[in-house]
Protein backbone atom coordinates (compact mmCIF):
# COMPACT_ATOMS: atom_id res chain seq x y z
CA UNK A 1 0.00 0.00 0.00
CA UNK A 2 1.32 3.40 -1.01
CA UNK A 3 0.89 6.23 1.51
CA UNK A 4 1.65 9.96 1.28
CA UNK A 5 2.61 11.88 4.40
CA UNK A 6 2.40 15.69 4.21
CA UNK A 7 4.11 17.10 7.30
CA UNK A 8 6.89 19.66 7.79
CA UNK A 9 8.32 17.77 10.76
CA UNK A 10 11.12 15.95 8.94
CA UNK A 11 12.11 13.97 12.04
CA UNK A 12 8.58 12.62 12.50
CA UNK A 13 8.33 11.81 8.80
CA UNK A 14 11.56 9.83 8.95
CA UNK A 15 10.48 7.89 12.02
CA UNK A 16 7.01 7.09 10.67
CA UNK A 17 8.37 6.16 7.25
CA UNK A 18 10.69 3.66 8.88
CA UNK A 19 7.98 2.31 11.18
CA UNK A 20 5.27 1.99 8.50
CA UNK A 21 7.72 0.56 5.95
CA UNK A 22 8.46 -2.23 8.42
CA UNK A 23 4.71 -2.94 8.43
CA UNK A 24 4.64 -3.36 4.65
CA UNK A 25 3.67 0.16 3.56
CA UNK A 26 5.46 2.34 1.03
CA UNK A 27 5.64 5.90 2.38
CA UNK A 28 6.43 9.10 0.49
CA UNK A 29 6.94 12.34 2.44
CA UNK A 30 6.40 15.95 1.41
CA UNK A 31 7.10 18.83 3.78
CA UNK A 32 5.15 21.63 2.07
CA UNK A 33 1.38 22.04 1.71
CA UNK A 34 1.25 23.21 -1.90
CA UNK A 35 3.74 20.59 -3.04
CA UNK A 36 1.86 17.93 -1.09
CA UNK A 37 -1.37 18.85 -2.87
CA UNK A 38 0.33 18.51 -6.26
CA UNK A 39 1.65 15.10 -5.32
CA UNK A 40 -1.72 13.95 -3.97
CA UNK A 41 -3.52 14.97 -7.17
CA UNK A 42 -0.86 13.74 -9.60
CA UNK A 43 -0.31 10.29 -8.09
CA UNK A 44 -2.60 7.59 -6.73
CA UNK A 45 -2.18 6.87 -3.03
CA UNK A 46 -4.21 4.51 -0.88
CA UNK A 47 -4.06 6.92 2.06
CA UNK A 48 -2.80 10.40 2.94
CA UNK A 49 -1.54 11.49 6.37
CA UNK A 50 -2.04 15.26 6.44
CA UNK A 51 -0.75 17.69 9.06
CA UNK A 52 -2.74 20.85 9.77
CA UNK A 53 0.15 23.31 10.22
CA UNK A 54 2.15 23.43 6.98
CA UNK A 55 4.23 26.02 5.12
CA UNK A 56 2.80 27.71 1.98
CA UNK A 57 -0.67 26.10 2.38
CA UNK A 58 -2.24 24.72 5.56
CA UNK A 59 -3.73 21.25 5.79
CA UNK A 60 -7.31 22.51 5.63
CA UNK A 61 -6.74 24.20 2.28
CA UNK A 62 -4.88 21.16 0.99
CA UNK A 63 -7.83 18.94 1.93
CA UNK A 64 -10.39 21.36 0.52
CA UNK A 65 -8.67 21.52 -2.85
CA UNK A 66 -7.91 17.79 -2.89
CA UNK A 67 -11.59 16.96 -2.44
CA UNK A 68 -12.34 18.83 -5.68
CA UNK A 69 -10.27 16.22 -7.51
CA UNK A 70 -10.06 13.02 -5.47
CA UNK A 71 -11.68 11.10 -2.61
CA UNK A 72 -8.42 9.54 -1.42
CA UNK A 73 -8.80 8.62 2.29
CA UNK A 74 -7.20 11.24 4.56
CA UNK A 75 -6.21 11.06 8.22
CA UNK A 76 -5.63 14.54 9.65
CA UNK A 77 -2.79 15.04 12.14
CA UNK A 78 -4.08 17.66 14.57
CA UNK A 79 -2.70 19.47 17.61
CA UNK A 80 -3.69 17.86 20.90
CA UNK A 81 -6.75 19.56 22.39
CA UNK A 82 -7.62 21.51 19.23
CA UNK A 83 -11.25 20.45 18.81
CA UNK A 84 -11.82 23.06 16.09
CA UNK A 85 -9.10 21.50 13.92
CA UNK A 86 -10.68 18.07 14.20
CA UNK A 87 -14.23 19.22 13.51
CA UNK A 88 -13.23 21.47 10.62
CA UNK A 89 -11.12 18.73 9.07
CA UNK A 90 -14.04 16.29 9.22
CA UNK A 91 -16.36 18.90 7.72
CA UNK A 92 -13.98 19.26 4.78
CA UNK A 93 -14.01 15.51 4.17
CA UNK A 94 -11.25 13.96 6.28
CA UNK A 95 -11.88 10.28 7.03
CA UNK A 96 -10.36 10.36 10.50
CA UNK A 97 -8.00 12.34 12.69
CA UNK A 98 -5.36 11.64 15.28
CA UNK A 99 -4.00 14.26 17.71
CA UNK A 100 -0.26 14.89 18.10
CA UNK A 101 1.68 13.58 19.88
CA UNK A 102 0.41 10.08 19.16
CA UNK A 103 1.46 6.51 19.77
CA UNK A 104 2.81 4.90 16.60
CA UNK A 105 0.76 1.78 17.22
CA UNK A 106 -2.44 3.83 17.46
CA UNK A 107 -1.65 5.50 14.13
CA UNK A 108 -0.95 2.08 12.60
CA UNK A 109 -4.34 0.84 13.84
CA UNK A 110 -6.07 3.83 12.18
CA UNK A 111 -4.17 3.27 8.94
CA UNK A 112 -4.98 -0.46 8.90
CA UNK A 113 -8.68 0.20 9.54
CA UNK A 114 -8.83 2.28 6.36
CA UNK A 115 -6.59 0.05 4.25
CA UNK A 116 -8.69 -3.00 5.19
CA UNK A 117 -11.61 -1.29 3.46
CA UNK A 118 -9.47 -0.71 0.38
CA UNK A 119 -8.38 -4.35 0.28
CA UNK A 120 -12.05 -5.35 0.53
CA UNK A 121 -12.87 -3.15 -2.48
CA UNK A 122 -10.05 -4.66 -4.53
CA UNK A 123 -11.18 -8.20 -3.69
CA UNK A 124 -14.67 -7.67 -5.06
CA UNK A 125 -15.53 -9.03 -8.50
CA UNK A 126 -18.34 -8.10 -10.87
CA UNK A 127 -20.05 -11.39 -10.00
CA UNK A 128 -20.53 -10.12 -6.47
CA UNK A 129 -22.44 -7.02 -7.52
CA UNK A 130 -25.42 -6.32 -5.31
CA UNK A 131 -27.33 -3.28 -4.21
CA UNK A 132 -29.97 -2.21 -1.75
CA UNK A 133 -32.49 0.62 -1.99
CA UNK A 134 -34.27 2.26 0.92
CA UNK A 135 -36.33 5.45 0.81
CA UNK A 136 -34.85 6.71 -2.51
CA UNK A 137 -31.30 5.89 -1.39
CA UNK A 138 -29.49 3.18 -3.34
CA UNK A 139 -26.24 1.60 -2.20
CA UNK A 140 -24.21 -0.51 -4.62
CA UNK A 141 -21.95 -2.71 -2.51
CA UNK A 142 -19.75 -3.82 -5.42
CA UNK A 143 -18.92 -0.38 -6.80
CA UNK A 144 -19.17 1.21 -3.35
CA UNK A 145 -21.35 3.98 -4.73
CA UNK A 146 -24.47 5.50 -3.22
CA UNK A 147 -27.10 7.49 -5.06
CA UNK A 148 -30.29 9.38 -4.30
CA UNK A 149 -32.93 9.27 -7.03
CA UNK A 150 -30.23 8.27 -9.55
CA UNK A 151 -27.94 11.12 -8.45
CA UNK A 152 -24.57 9.68 -7.41
CA UNK A 153 -23.37 11.06 -4.07
CA UNK A 154 -19.75 12.20 -3.80
CA UNK A 155 -18.93 10.39 -0.56
CA UNK A 156 -15.61 9.74 1.10
CA UNK A 157 -14.87 6.12 1.98
CA UNK A 158 -15.88 6.71 5.59
CA UNK A 159 -19.12 8.46 4.63
CA UNK A 160 -19.99 5.61 2.27
CA UNK A 161 -19.37 3.00 4.97
CA UNK A 162 -21.61 4.82 7.43
CA UNK A 163 -24.44 5.28 4.94
CA UNK A 164 -24.18 1.65 3.79
CA UNK A 165 -24.39 0.51 7.42
CA UNK A 166 -27.50 2.63 8.03
CA UNK A 167 -29.16 1.40 4.82
CA UNK A 168 -28.45 -2.23 5.70
CA UNK A 169 -30.08 -1.66 9.10
CA UNK A 170 -32.83 0.71 7.97
CA UNK A 171 -35.42 1.28 10.67
CA UNK A 172 -32.99 0.21 13.40
CA UNK A 173 -31.18 2.57 15.74
CA UNK A 174 -27.42 2.27 15.23
CA UNK A 175 -25.30 3.70 18.03
CA UNK A 176 -22.29 5.94 17.47
CA UNK A 177 -20.21 3.33 19.25
CA UNK A 178 -21.26 0.66 16.74
CA UNK A 179 -20.48 2.94 13.80
CA UNK A 180 -17.08 3.94 15.19
CA UNK A 181 -16.01 0.35 15.84
CA UNK A 182 -17.22 -1.01 12.50
CA UNK A 183 -16.28 1.91 10.24
CA UNK A 184 -13.33 3.63 11.92
CA UNK A 185 -12.00 0.48 13.53
CA UNK A 186 -11.73 2.05 16.99
CA UNK A 187 -13.76 2.62 20.12
CA UNK A 188 -15.51 5.96 20.39
CA UNK A 189 -13.69 8.22 22.84
CA UNK A 190 -15.57 10.56 25.21
CA UNK A 191 -16.52 13.86 23.53
CA UNK A 192 -15.48 12.48 20.13
CA UNK A 193 -17.68 14.16 17.51
CA UNK A 194 -16.24 12.43 14.45
CA UNK A 195 -19.31 10.27 13.78
CA UNK A 196 -21.60 13.31 14.20
CA UNK A 197 -19.60 15.23 11.60
CA UNK A 198 -19.56 12.38 9.10
CA UNK A 199 -23.33 11.94 9.42
CA UNK A 200 -23.79 15.70 9.04
CA UNK A 201 -21.80 15.60 5.78
CA UNK A 202 -23.91 12.69 4.50
CA UNK A 203 -27.13 14.54 5.35
CA UNK A 204 -26.00 17.64 3.45
CA UNK A 205 -25.21 15.60 0.35
CA UNK A 206 -28.54 13.75 0.48
CA UNK A 207 -30.42 17.04 1.06
CA UNK A 208 -29.18 18.31 -2.31
CA UNK A 209 -31.55 15.85 -4.00
CA UNK A 210 -34.48 15.31 -1.60
CA UNK A 211 -36.30 17.60 0.80
CA UNK A 212 -37.38 15.16 3.49
CA UNK A 213 -34.99 14.03 6.22
CA UNK A 214 -33.61 10.54 5.67
CA UNK A 215 -31.32 10.08 8.68
CA UNK A 216 -32.84 10.80 12.07
CA UNK A 217 -30.88 11.45 15.25
CA UNK A 218 -32.09 9.45 18.23
CA UNK A 219 -30.90 11.56 21.14
CA UNK A 220 -28.58 9.63 23.41
CA UNK A 221 -28.88 6.52 21.24
CA UNK A 222 -27.53 7.07 17.74
CA UNK A 223 -28.97 7.28 14.24
CA UNK A 224 -31.68 5.58 12.21
CA UNK A 225 -32.33 5.60 8.49
CA UNK A 226 -36.04 6.25 7.94
CA UNK A 227 -37.56 3.49 5.82
CA UNK A 228 -40.40 5.40 4.15
CA UNK A 229 -41.30 8.88 2.99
Amino acid sequence: MKLLMIDDDTGLCELLSEYLSAQGFTVECVHDGAEGLKQAIKHNYELILLDVMLPSMDGFEVLKQLRQHKLTPVIMLTAKGEDFDRIFGLELGADDYIPKPFNHRELLARVKAITRRIEHINSLSSQQASSLSVNSINVNFATREASVKDNVLSLTGTEYEILAMLVQHAGEVISKEQISEQVLGRRLAPFDRSIDMHVSNIRKKIAEHVSNERIKTMRGSGYVLIQGE
